[in-house]
């Protein structure tokens, strides 16, 4: 679909009523009721480090069932839409968690290989940034990373084949680079699997001195 065409069918989504991504019920919300039930249903209540325990991190919601679902229809169905209440939900989530104590924080989302962005039209975990600090009340440095090398979907890979594909992937933008934010960085991305890439984009901040005090997720395999 071409660029105008995604971005004409956005516009008119503010003024009309859509359909639901997951079951294509007539809705004026991102989700129709019923829907939005069951993503809710996802959610992780309770705080929980990463694996290594060397990044915090914190999840949304397990990713299986209807938050699964969402973040393909976001992905790869051009719902950005669905955006907006799942970030709205992981900030939520952040507030409440033990990782709001550490302040002031950045939000620099994962980025996407540029010719990749191209192609789907926008980096979902940009968007999921955007409405996460629109609640969080926190700044966004939307480009604070930059994805220097076009790596093979993880998906495919191995916990070390992924850790492999990602090595050097991240470079720190000029923006955040030259002036160096007296605040730490809080990465965002929308699924968080084996900590590959929080990994590789952490490696990038330290490189250049920049602080990272955790992660957030919208879901967590």
């Amino acid at each position: 679909m071409p660029a105008w065409t995604r971005s004409f069918a956005r516009l008119l989504n503010l003024f009309l009523e859509s359909n639901c991504p997951l079951c294509q019920r007539s809705t004026a919300n991102a989700f129709c009721l019923d829907c939005q039930r069951q993503v809710q249903r996802c959610q992780l209540h309770h705080f929980q480090p990463s694996e290594r325990g060397s990044l915090p991190l914190l999840a949304w919601g397990g990713y299986e069932g209807a938050l699964k679902r969402s973040l393909a229809a976001l992905k790869y169905n051009n719902s950005p839409q669905l955006a907006r209440p799942l970030g709205h939900w992981l900030a939520q989530a952040w507030l409440e968690s033990p990782l709001v104590a550490v302040k002031p924080i950045t939000v620099v989302p994962i980025p996407m290989h540029e010719a990749k962005k191209r192609q789907r039209g926008f980096n979902q975990a940009e968007l999921l940034a955007e409405a996460f600090c629109d609640v969080a009340k926190v700044p966004l440095q939307r480009h604070g990373l930059v994805r220097v090398r076009e790596t093979e979907a993880q998906f495919r890979l191995s916990a070390t084949e992924r850790s492999q594909n990602l090595a050097n992937a991240f470079e720190v933008n000029e923006s955040l680079r030259d002036g160096r934010p007296q605040s730490a960085v809080l990465l965002l991305d929308d699924i968080y699997t084996t900590g590959a890439t929080a990994n590789a984009a952490v490696a990038a901040l330290r490189r250049h001195r920049v602080a990272v005090c955790g992660m957030v997720a919208v879901a967590k395999s």
